[in-house]
């Protein structure tokens, strides 16, 4: 029979998805919406979503048919400020942009602006992280994917001028470009804020998320071209546990910290909520603040040349000359005290010194750090110099404890009170 229909295996298999798909949808539009299980004037609800309105006449509509899609999507995001503006509501602060695939720390991020006075004119973001993306359209740009925030008294006084600003960069590619240049007319220049990130790479994060400048982390872009953050987990799963860390002590999340043990001759990188490398000798502070490059440039090809707008060093082939990585499996909170845990992940049986050989749990116990706090400013604000919260050197072990079994590491990470930690810093400097 089926010869005579002429029906293949896989014709059959199509035939009965689509079959599956029309009774799915029959039973959608037929079951009774069941009532909802909060109610829907409820303050807890997502903001309410507009969609832009239809685009005036703007050059876009004179360039060819190839070009014109491109050039109209971008100016109408950009237009997405005037509409806002427009919308009149009250208590606004802050405009905040990112592209569909940008993912914010929404915590972080109120916390980064509250430094700033809203009812002056602020542009705060960053630029991309590959040299040749700055190159091309500018230094002093916030990308759109990596999110970029406009102060509201600023927000007014753009809307009021944009469409007319628009018809002078409809030759510009993204709407980002659009906003910036408007913004240059205006006399605004970029607050750099380096927890805004564009991530213009390719393949894995590590190298990037071990050693994040001394900032809070605010967004993560193209999370799609990238591997997933953990091993051993798809890109959703792996997101989703990053998040636990996340939602736990934000303020924490990423913020480098290093220690030496010198009685078991150890280097120790916390990467907190998310990775710990552990070095078997000494290593030297400016070569851990410096990114390995386990991630490629964005701009692929066999001509194009590696540059990035920071430091960084190579990332070993040989596993067994990589330190030993362990990567977050739980986070706890309690009071004002964060527990996380961090297992040993595979380093190919390579062979280790006795003092880490059996090691395959590293735990941390941190106060939870809260940037709203004038002490915390102070201290991040002096720290932001060096790129460290905690003591260096010798005084590591005086101030943030290492404790080793034969298959565990505990690490205390405590907040330096201000001036002790500054005499330190002046200690260390003046050692080096």
């Amino acid at each position: 029979m089926f010869k005579i229909l002429n029906l293949t295996p896989t014709r059959i298999k199509d035939l009965l998805l689509i079959f599956f798909l029309f009774v799915s949808i029959f039973l959608v539009f037929r079951h009774r919406q069941a009532p909802l299980p909060f109610d829907i004037t409820s303050s807890s609800l997502p903001p309410r979503a507009a969609i832009t309105s239809s685009l005036p006449l703007l050059p876009h509509q004179t360039l060819s048919p190839a070009e014109a899609p491109t050039f109209a999507s971008a100016i109408r995001v950009a237009r997405v400020v005037k509409e806002a503006v427009d919308r009149n509501e009250t208590g606004i602060k802050w405009f905040v942009f990112g592209d569909d695939d940008t993912v914010f720390i929404v915590d972080n991020l109120v916390k980064v602006l509250s430094k700033y006075d809203d009812e002056m004119w602020y542009y705060v973001g960053s630029n991309s992280e590959n040299y040749e993306q700055n190159l091309k359209y500018s230094f002093d740009m916030a990308f759109g994917g990596g999110g970029f925030a406009i102060s509201y008294s600023l927000g007014k006084v753009l809307g009021r001028v944009l469409d007319s600003c628009l018809m002078r960069y409809a030759h510009l590619y993204g709407s980002d470009a659009r906003i910036w240049s408007c913004l240059a007319e205006l006399g605004v220049g970029l607050t750099h804020e380096p927890g805004f990130h564009q991530v213009d790479m390719w393949d894995n994060f590590f190298g990037m998320l071990t050693a994040h400048p001394l900032s809070p982390l605010v967004s993560l872009h193209h999370l799609d071209a990238m591997e997933p953050l953990f091993p051993n987990m798809n890109k959703t799963h792996a997101l989703a546990h990053f998040f636990k860390a996340v939602n736990v002590d934000s303020s924490w999340i990423l913020q480098q910290t290093v220690c030496y043990d010198r009685f078991n001759s150890l280097t120790v990188s916390v990467a907190w909520g998310y990775a710990i490398q552990v070095y078997e000798d000494n290593q030297l502070l400016p070569d851990l603040l410096s990114l390995q490059k386990t991630f490629s440039p964005w701009k692929r090809g066999a001509n194009v040349e590696a540059y990035f707008v920071f430091n960084t060093r190579k990332f070993p082939r040989d596993s067994c000359k990589r330190p030993l990585v362990f990567f977050l499996e739980s986070v706890v909170s309690e009071k004002n005290v964060v527990w996380s845990n961090y297992t040993r992940h595979s380093d190919e049986n390579c062979l280790r010194t006795d003092s880490i050989k059996y090691l395959i749990e590293v735990r941390v116990v941190s106060q939870k750090l809260e940037l709203g706090t004038e002490r915390e400013r102070k201290l991040m604000t002096k720290a932001g110099l060096g790129s460290l919260v905690l003591a260096l050197s010798d005084h590591c072990v005086k101030y943030l404890t290492i404790g080793m079994t034969f298959d565990q590491m505990e690490i205390a990470l405590t907040i330096l009170p201000f001036k002790i930690w500054r005499y330190v810093k002046k200690y260390d400097n003046n050692k080096i």
